[in-house]
């Protein structure tokens, strides 16, 4: 149903992240990461996405991208006042510290 909406309209942040979404839910982490990338792009206030696309570089383990992704996503959680989307960054910043040490 994403790739339908996605032909109409392929610079559709809402569709592009609901499709890497769904990617990601899949186990398709560089697929999702593809959809994610384009909707910050088209929309760059677009938290949700910034997390979930930090999720896929995560997943992937690329950690110094997804750190960068995670610390620009909160900056941007932060100014729309989204503490919830806040809150999981940090949760995945922690992962990833921990990651580093050798803990994750």
């Amino acid at each position: 149903m994403f790739r339908k909406l996605l032909q109409r309209d392929p610079t559709n942040p809402m569709v592009l992240y609901s499709l890497g979404n769904e990617l990601f839910k899949e186990g398709r982490y560089g697929e999702a990461h593809d959809h994610l990338q384009r909707a910050v792009e088209n929309k760059p206030d677009y938290s949700v996405a910034y997390r979930m696309l930090g999720r896929a570089h995560y997943e992937l383990h690329e950690d110094t991208e997804a750190k960068s992704v995670f610390l620009k996503g909160k900056e941007v959680a932060k100014e729309n006042g989204d503490l919830q989307t806040v809150k999981e960054i940090d949760v995945f910043l922690r992962r990833l510290q921990k990651r580093e040490v050798g803990e994750g």
